[in-house]
Parts: structure tokens; C-alpha cells; sequence
């Protein structure tokens, strides 16, 4: 069958208030990071499929013959996401010689791409096509980055495949699909998330596909139709940590003093519900200092909770101090105990100010990007439109 090339993109994801009491019932606000995963999926006529990951050094070519011949043997072309093929997923397990213990994040990328190419192509008309991913996400930092890939790949196949067409038209730089087809590569990108990572909320795929701010309750997500885009800083500590071990500390805790802990978690409830309130004021009525006066109180609130439950770490206590040391408010994001920080930034902020906390931070050692919250999710993008330095990268694949 016919194959186009296209180029798609899909952002990361940061938890801006809500982490871990999310777990035990409470609101939580996830909001799309501007920092993308961008793929290019090419055509080629070389009887192979190529799948390029350079940010994880993963270079992978197979012969299109013996994916075939893996394929036959599975029902053909699924538009609609099912659960999740066990069997396909243990046959490509066995294709690619990983059949024992847990995969790396090479392996498991490259089996998410596998089973998503092989179960939305019949089998006899498996294409031969090369795709290159490059993220300016960094991985393993609770940003969403496994989330933005599978996303890309979803969107990226199911064109493809003809299950969606294309929403990009002539002229236009970049375009988003219709509800519908938002809702099944997000079906998609979920599949791929199970492999990557096994039991995934599916916060991140959503925020990935839909972009702005989702609302996440008692296993519910609802996109929030309108959000206002805000600049932060985003700083990753380099301290790694296990998100499990962390999640386990809080029950801990709560479970030792329920009386204590209990009223935090409303506490942080509360939080994420004014936030989402003020951030809803913000697009309707003129923006004010006011507005940022109580996002900024918000923070740091809620990252002395954090603290009480036991998930802060000395170098999020570091970045907190030296962004207030010029007037910047912070908190950790996501799992805690090290990973990442955001930094909220006000509209009025000078630029010279904001590069000198950027190199307080790395003098740190610390990573330190500035970029936005509330952005688009999953787009299409013309070649001729898209950022330089990503057209470089994906050219050289």
C-alpha cells in the first residue's frame, strides 16, 4: 500500500499540582510541557523497516519478509485499539531475542513501535517505511517523554495506515485531527504506554494527545477546554529516584499518621481545585497580578506538603531557595525525592533576570530549561515549517 511521509510532534507532561494525593482519591491538574517529541515516518522502497532513536542511541532495521511472515499468523488491520494482544506481544518479545527478564528503554520503545505497525497493518500489506524520533525531552525524568513517543508513533501509524487521514492541508504549518481521532491515538498511544511502562494511569498519553491541562479524579480524565499559556522555568536535578519506592514512603506515612497526613491531602486537594478556578479566571477576564500572586502562594503551599509527606530532597530544597532569591516560586513536579522542579515565571519578568537564575541553577548542576505550560497536543506539522534544528536531527535518520 501507499505510504506518505508526514512529521507529527507531541508534548511532555508536568504535574502542576496533585502529585501523590492523586493516589489516595484527590485532584490532580497535569499541564503539557512546550518541549516536544517530534517523528518523521518516511516512505522508503528497500524492503525494510527502520525505526531511529537517537536520544537513546537505538538504531533497529529488519527485513520486511520476516515481519510479514511474524504477522501472518495474527488477525489483520485493527483501527479500533483492543486490549492489549498478549500473545503478539510475547511473538515479538521471542522476534527480538528479549524473552527473558525486564527491558531496557531501548527495547521496550522498540517493541512499542512493533506492535502498533504490525497490529494496524494487515499483513500482507506491511509497508516499508523508516521512522525517526527526536525529543527535546529529556528521558527518565518523569516528564512524560515515553508518553510524547507513543503518541507520536500512534498518530504518526494510524495515518498511515488510513485509519485517520491526514489533517494537514496545503499551506497550512501545522494541524490537529478531530476529536474522534484524537480519542483513538490516544486509545493507541495507551497500548504503547502498557508495554513501556505496564500499568500506566494514562495521564500522560492523554495530556500527550489532547495538550492544555487535564483534571485527573478518581481514575477520570477530563481535558479542560481552555487554559492560559504560562512561562516557566523547568528544572531537572539530575537526582534519580524510584517513583515506586516514593508512592510506597507516602502510604507509609499515612498509614502511621492518619490524622496528620489525612488533612494534607485535603489540603493539596484544595490546592489543585483553586488553581484550576484561577487558571479558568485567567481566560476569561484580564489578566492581573493578582492572578500570579495566588498561583505563586499555591506553590509554595503545596510544596511544603510535599515536604510533610516525606518526598522532598535537599536539592529540590536548593532550587526552591535559589529561584526565590530572585523572586521565582517553586515546587517539585511529579514523583519527588529528587527529578524535576517548576518555576513559575511572571509576564513582567525581566529576561536578564530570568537567564541569571537559569545559570544559578546550572551552576548547580542542574538542568534548567525555560519553555511553557498549556500548549497544544499531539499536531502534524509541513516539512517546510517546522523548527530548523529538528528538520536537521530527523534528516540525518
Amino acid at each position: 500500500m501507499e505510504v506518505k511521509d508526514c512529521l507529527v510532534s507531541a508534548p511532555g507532561k508536568a504535574i502542576l499540582h496533585g502529585e501523590h494525593a492523586v493516589v489516595h482519591g484527590k485532584v490532580a491538574l497535569a499541564v503539557s510541557l512546550n518541549l516536544r517529541t517530534y517523528l518523521r515516518l518516511k516512505a522508503t522502497s528497500d524492503n525494510k523497516v527502520c525505526i531511529n532513536l537517537p536520544n537513546i542511541e537505538t538504531f533497529v532495521s529488519w527485513d520486511l519478509t520476516k515481519l510479514k511472515h511474524l504477522a501472518h499468523d495474527f488477525c489483520g488491520k485493527r483501527e479500533e485499539a483492543q486490549p492489549m494482544d498478549a500473545e503478539l506481544v510475547r511473538r515479538l518479545r521471542e522476534f527480538m531475542g528479549v524473552t527473558n527478564g525486564n527491558l531496557d528503554s531501548c527495547n521496550t520503545a522498540t517493541l512499542a513501535f512493533l506492535y502498533i505497525y504490525i497490529s494496524l497493518f494487515k499483513s500482507r500489506e506491511l509497508p516499508s517505511l523508516t521512522v525517526s524520533v527526536w525529543s527535546e525531552l529529556p528521558t527518565g525524568a518523569g516528564l512524560g517523554s515515553s508518553a510524547a513517543y507513543s503518541v507520536c508513533l500512534a498518530a504518526a501509524l494510524l495515518c498511515a495506515s488510513g485509519s485517520i487521514s491526514t489533517p494537514l492541508k496545503e499551506f497550512d504549518h501545522t494541524a490537529r485531527w478531530c476529536q474522534e481521532d484524537l480519542e483513538l491515538i490516544n486509545s493507541w498511544a495507551f497500548q504503547g504506554e502498557m508495554i513501556i511502562h505496564g500499568n500506566p494511569s494514562g495521564v500522560d498519553n492523554a495530556v500527550g494527545t489532547w495538550g492544555g491541562m487535564l483534571r485527573f479524579f478518581a481514575g477520570k480524565i477530563i481535558p479542560l477546554s481552555r487554559v492560559p499559556l504560562l512561562r516557566i522555568l523547568l528544572t531537572n536535578t539530575k537526582i534519580p529516584r524510584s517513583t515506586k519506592v516514593l508512592v510506597a514512603g507516602v502510604k507509609d506515612k499515612i498509614n502511621k499518621f492518619p490524622s496528620i497526613l489525612t488533612p494534607v491531602l485535603d489540603s493539596v486537594d484544595a490546592i489543585s481545585c483553586m488553581c484550576e478556578k484561577v487558571l479558568s479566571q485567567m481566560t476569561s477576564e484580564p489578566i492581573t497580578g493578582e492572578h500570579y500572586n495566588i498561583l505563586e502562594e499555591l506553590i509554595d503551599i503545596n510544596q511544603h506538603h510535599l515536604n510533610v509527606m516525606g518526598v522532598g530532597h535537599p536539592a529540590l530544597d536548593t532550587l526552591c531557595r535559589v529561584t526565590l532569591a530572585k523572586g521565582l516560586h517553586s515546587k517539585l513536579t511529579g514523583a519527588g525525592g529528587g527529578g524535576c522542579g517548576i518555576s513559575l515565571l511572571r509576564p513582567e519578568m525581566d529576561s536578564s533576570v530570568v537567564q541569571n537564575v537559569i545559570q544559578d541553577l546550572r551552576d548547580c548542576g542542574f538542568d534548567c530549561w525555560e519553555t511553557s505550560i498549556g500548549g497544544p497536543g499531539v499536531q502534524q506539522h509541513s516539512l517546510f515549517f517546522v523548527k530548523v534544528e529538528v528538520l536537521e536531527v530527523l534528516n540525518r535518520y
